[in-house]
């Protein structure tokens, strides 16, 4: 009763006061609810006012209404009911009508999301292309980590280095992980001795999205992205979401457990904890060749990022992580307290691989006008990452301190021109020690002979650039950089680039850019897969950076037809054409791991479709198909195709929600084409390709309030590579080699996971 009374004095007064507010015009609109079917019912006589005005409105028995707006500007719409949670909507000021919807006040804290955002698509507004995996792209597979979150994706594809590590590595483009930038929110991580394992620091569920840029990009954050560059946005810390829980299981006990909370702590702080455990409880060998098909792995990873925002427009975001990863994996008879032996040949082949890692950075942006047009932001960051492993007669134990620091200075004088000019430097210092031990061929005493390698380095890289931004509304755009930069080994560098986007009509986008990348060079983390090979390593004194110029273009066509006419065709082309490389070459000498700069050709061209459509309401479509023709210069060989690059991937997704995304479906196929085993894995009589082969999965997700049930199967075909260890039965021999992997090492897989959400 004593709630009823205040409404009416509050309307009371309202009613007062109305004659003095200024009208601009009306809005129109319905505030519902839902019932426990789900389906929408209107709120009889609920009111709805202008939030920080006096000006009211009283819905009908159908709970429509009728409102003046009160100024020519975007505003919030405040709609209220005995009986129901109010709730306040942001109302655009061209914005004719709105739905508003309310919930019980008797039912949990909650919000019923009623809108179902695109998992996979092309941004649309982006200069370069870039496509964008959602938080609902992120929820379709079981993704416990970012190496797992690219599966209904041709751009890129994610293998195994190596068949006893579980160290992932991508493709883009056709070319290795390490020639694309990993960023995170726009910051260089993932450099050095964290790129091995990289990808699997990262889970799945702390992410909001994963933007994919091919070809050559900004220069704001460097220039080492070749291929393209990978962007992932964290959740944030102003989330209306206090706690996030995510439990994982699947059918070979490998378990982990996710949570995250934001909180607001007053008007300007806000802050967000995540962390992330998970563990390998059972030992698996499906193929019987004596070896774990993947390892045992323990992953603790934890961090805390914090935002300040005042009145006038000063950011200022840092934050810190810290992780630890520790693997065991080779012949299934190897155990943690044989590892201090392994190099004596005394005991079962092994490897075992222990990361630790801390990060700490700081972002602030402070605004120098009224509208912020000029402002200056400053970006630091410090890694700290150690490295310890063994891999039967071989070890390699590496510390990283890195510093990256960037100054930026921007300047929009008006809508259609952007500067950007700044100064940014990378210090790299690694402690790095490789100890090659090996079983020489020739030998017929069958000892072990070891040689040391001290590949320590101080590296730093300062640069200087400036990015110029001209745009025409939204049909064109003209983005060119230039960077100068000079290395403390190898000197200086200049990169330019460029990207143009044009849209000559709603329904056409073309895209085209080109531009010079480089890369400094870690011979044994960025080849890790040569470590599980009974060869020896041998290094070229006199590596050089790499460099190469990408180029390339998009046509992306807007169709109406589909449910919301939303549909779309992208075709794109790109070629990247190295003038330096490290070569890692198994092929000029059997019993080596041979390491020398380009001595010719290389290169890769990368042509792919992609189509999406919504047939009918709540049912979408995604098609994409990827060529790849990757060629390089080896020794002794001439120009040859690339080995262990797939030549083409198809992939087709299907999902289908029902009201109110009750119920979730999710299928999707992949046909992963050939690709050319080098020549010492390859049999008198055969082909000298890798099988084209599918790969299936399939999940089905149920939304209760506050919590997602997931259901899962991954390689459904349980297809798995036949005999991915060449050697297997002799491990310490110069033919063992575990790096030859082109497909699955695992065959099907189960899954089962909960997420509970509970909202602000």
């Amino acid at each position: 009763m004593k709630n009823k009374t205040v409404i009416a004095a509050l309307l009371l007064c309202a009613a007062v006061c109305a004659h003095a507010q200024q009208s601009y015009g009306t809005l129109s609109g319905t505030v519902y609810t839902l019932n426990l079917d789900g389906e929408r019912e209107p709120v009889a006589f609920a009111t709805v006012y202008w939030l920080g005005s006096e000006v009211y409105a009283d819905c009908d028995e159908n709970g429509k209404f009728n409102i003046k707006r009160i100024a020519e500007q975007d505003a919030a719409l405040v709609a209220a009911a005995l009986g129901y949670v109010r709730d306040t909507l942001r109302v655009s000021v061209d914005q004719k009508t709105v739905e508003i919807f309310l919930r019980s006040d008797n039912e949990l804290e909650e919000t019923v999301v009623t809108a179902r955002g695109d998992a996979n698509y092309l941004s649309r507004l982006a200069n370069v292309r870039t496509e964008v995996i959602s938080s609902a792209g992120l929820n379709k597979m079981a993704c416990c980590n970012l190496a797992e979150s690219f599966e209904n994706s041709a751009s890129v594809s994610v293998g195994y280095s190596d068949a006893v590590t579980g160290a992932r590595q991508i493709r883009l483009l056709g070319l290795s992980g390490i020639y694309t930038a990993m960023l995170d929110e726009n910051r260089p991580v993932m450099r050095g001795l964290a790129a091995p394992f990289g990808l699997s620091y990262i889970p799945g569920q702390w992410l909001e999205s994963i933007q994919i840029a091919k070809g050559p990009s900004s220069v704001i954050n460097g220039v080492e992205a070749i291929s393209g560059q990978i962007n992932v946005e964290h959740r944030k810390p102003t989330d209306e979401k206090p706690l996030f829980l995510n439990a994982f299981v699947n059918s070979m006990l490998m378990g982990e457990l996710n949570a995250a909370s934001s909180l607001q702590i007053g008007s300007k702080w806000s802050t967000v904890l995540m962390a992330h455990a998970s563990h390998s409880f059972m030992d698996h060998d499906m193929n019987g060749d004596g070896f774990r098909d993947e390892p045992l792995t323990t992953h603790l990873n934890i961090a805390n990022r914090w935002l300040y925002y005042d009145d006038g427009g000063v950011q200022v975001r840092f934050g810190i992580k810290a992780l630890y990863d520790s693997r065991l994996g080779g012949q299934m008879s190897f155990g943690r307290h044989q590892v201090d032996s392994l190099r004596t040949m005394n005991v079962p082949w092994g490897t075992s691989i222990t990361n630790r890692g801390v990060n700490g950075y700081l972002k602030v942006g402070v605004p120098l006008n009224a509208d912020n047009s000029r402002n200056i932001a400053v970006v630091a960051d410090y890694t700290y990452h150690q490295f310890d492993s063994y891999f039967g007669l071989k070890s390699f134990f590496g510390k990283q301190n890195s510093g990256f620091l960037n100054i930026m200075y921007q300047d929009i004088p008006n809508d259609s021109h952007r500067f950007t000019f700044g100064i940014r430097d990378f210090f790299d210092g690694y402690g790095q020690i490789l100890h090659d031990g090996y079983v020489d061929p020739l030998s017929s005493s069958g000892q072990a002979v070891f040689t040391d390698f001290d590949l320590s380095r101080r590296e730093n890289s300062l640069g200087v650039y400036g990015e110029y931004t001209y745009t025409l509304g939204e049909k064109f755009s003209l983005v060119a950089d230039l960077s100068l930069d000079w290395n403390s080994l190898y000197g200086l560098f200049l990169s330019p680039r460029a990207n143009l986007k044009w849209a000559p009509a709603d329904w056409l986008v073309i895209r085209a850019s080109g531009g010079r990348g480089t890369s400094s060079p870690n011979a044994v983390v960025d080849n890790l897969g040569m470590m599980s090979t009974g060869r020896r390593i041998d290094i070229a004194s006199d590596l050089g950076m790499e460099s190469a110029w990408t180029y390339g273009g998009n046509v992306t066509f807007y169709i109406p037809m589909g449910y919301e006419d939303n549909s779309y065709l992208s075709l794109d082309y790109f070629r990247s054409d190295f003038t330096s490389q490290i070569i890692v070459d198994q092929e000029y000498d059997w019993s080596a791991v041979s390491i020398y700069n380009l001595e010719g050709p290389s290169y890769t061209n990368t042509w792919q479709v992609d189509f999406s459509v919504e047939p009918f309401e709540r049912f979408t479509v995604l098609a994409t198909f990827r060529y790849t023709d990757s060629k390089v210069w080896l020794r002794d060989r001439g120009l040859v195709e690339r080995p262990l690059v797939s030549r083409y991937k198809g992939v087709l997704n299907l999902q289908y929600a029902t009201r109110m995304n009750i119920w979730t479906f999710d299928f999707t196929a992949q046909l992963n084409g050939p690709s050319r085993l080098p020549d010492f894995a390859v049999a008198p009589g055969e082909s000298g390709l890798s099988p084209v082969y599918p790969v299936l999965f399939a999940q089905i997700t149920r939304k209760f309030k506050g919590v997602d049930v997931y259901f899962g199967v991954e390689n459904i075909t349980n297809y798995r590579q036949e005999h991915p260890i060449i050697g297997a039965e002799n491990p310490w021999s110069a033919d063992f080699n575990a790096s030859v992997i082109w497909g699955p090492l695992t065959g099907v897989t189960a899954y089962a996971g909960m997420r509970f959400t509970l909202w602000k």
